[in-house]
């Protein structure tokens, strides 16, 4: 097993995402036949918090997403979602040994979702998530694949339907609701003024932000997002990370995020985990995970943390450390483009190396 790096950030003694943490992983591992692509996974993702997770391409990183909101079914481990503060322990152990999914308590939920059907991470648990690419219903007009987020609620109060077809009052209040709250999603996204298009007439940045306003939709304690700056340029990646500051600040939702564009990552974590190979290697703030050896080596494709030293992988490091801390200085198709790309490294007498092949 790799080391993993410390978890405590300069100047706290225990950082907040161990001390009250909405999601816990545990021991996750996530087999295919013969392949391993999650191995004995453990991480916190703090309340109120937004967390990055990050790592090369084939790092298993999408694979944690669909563990955690029940597209796959983890071949071990715990996925502890928890609704209320504090890590609510003993409610965690009688829901462990009762072997029910989840269980309400005078603290809050717990709820394991390696149990639960997805559809029942998302209402009980209130886990939402997008996807690389986007799932938008595009013959529909962009406020109703708002409404769709809302569909649970509204099917309740119409009776399943004969509310609706009669009209009675319930469903009317709850349909002006829904629409009331589109629109609210529809202005943070600026995207009122659109409301009556087809939301496969949106450009592309726009597309990826109502995404994210349907997740919200359904009032999320935490919002999964893969990959939400795939693809924008830098001006559309700043609007993105006002976004989720306001969500984060201003609807206490707990982010958790796949991203490989750094100058977003670096700007707006306030935890980063980093895998590789189905293995964490990183776990603490930015500033901890930029400097780590072990991800410097991963993201250049080195196969020692010693050919760091190496000129041309330090000049490679410089680079990178560059671009993080100052983005908005890096040429704008720089600042677009994801995580760097592996090079092939030199060995010390100037032979190129090929770097680990990803799956």
């Amino acid at each position: 097993m790799v080391a993993e790096a410390s978890v405590v950030s300069a100047g706290a003694s225990v950082p907040r995402w161990e001390d009250d943490p909405v999601l816990t992983v545990e021991h996750l591992t996530m087999r295919f036949g013969g392949l391993v692509a999650i191995g004995d996974l453990s991480f916190n993702v703090g309340r109120g918090d937004i967390t990055a997770l990050i790592g090369p391409n084939g790092a298993g990183k999408t694979t944690v997403f669909n563990c955690v909101t029940g597209f796959y079914k983890p071949t071990e481990g715990r996925i502890v979602m928890r609704h209320g503060p504090g890590r609510q322990e003993q409610t965690v152990d009688e829901v462990t040994r009762s072997g029910a999914r989840w269980k309400a308590s005078g603290d809050g939920a717990v709820f394991l979702l390696e149990r639960m059907p997805d559809h029942e991470i998302s209402k009980r648990a209130k886990v939402a998530r997008t996807f690389q690419n986007i799932r938008l219903f595009g013959g529909m007009t962009v406020l109703e694949n708002l409404l769709v987020a809302q569909h649970n609620p509204l099917m309740v109060a119409s009776g399943f339907s004969i509310g609706g077809i009669l009209g009675l009052p319930a469903y009317k209040r709850a349909a002006k609701a829904s629409i009331d709250k589109a629109v609210y999603w529809l202005e943070q996204v600026r995207l009122v003024d659109r409301a009556d298009d087809p939301a496969a007439d949106l450009p592309y940045g726009a597309q990826r932000r109502l995404e994210i306003a349907r997740a919200m939709c359904t009032d999320p304690e935490l919002l999964c997002l893969d990959e939400p700056a795939a693809g924008l340029n830098p001006r559309e990646s700043a609007e993105l990370n006002e976004l989720l500051k306001f969500v984060r600040d201003k609807h206490g939702t707990s982010v958790l995020l796949i991203e490989h564009d750094m100058g977003v990552v670096m700007e707006i974590s306030d935890h980063i985990i980093v895998l590789d190979y189905g293995v964490k290697i990183a776990d603490g703030d930015a500033a901890l995970v930029k400097s780590d050896p072990k991800v410097i080596a991963a993201y250049l494709g080195v196969e020692d943390e010693e050919e760091i030293d190496i000129p041309v992988i330090k000049e490679d490091v410089q680079a990178v450390t560059q671009e993080t801390e100052s983005p908005a200085e890096a040429a704008p198709e720089e600042v677009a483009k994801s995580a760097p790309r592996r090079k092939p490294a030199k060995t010390a007498t100037g032979a190129k190396k090929t770097p680990r092949s990803k799956s």
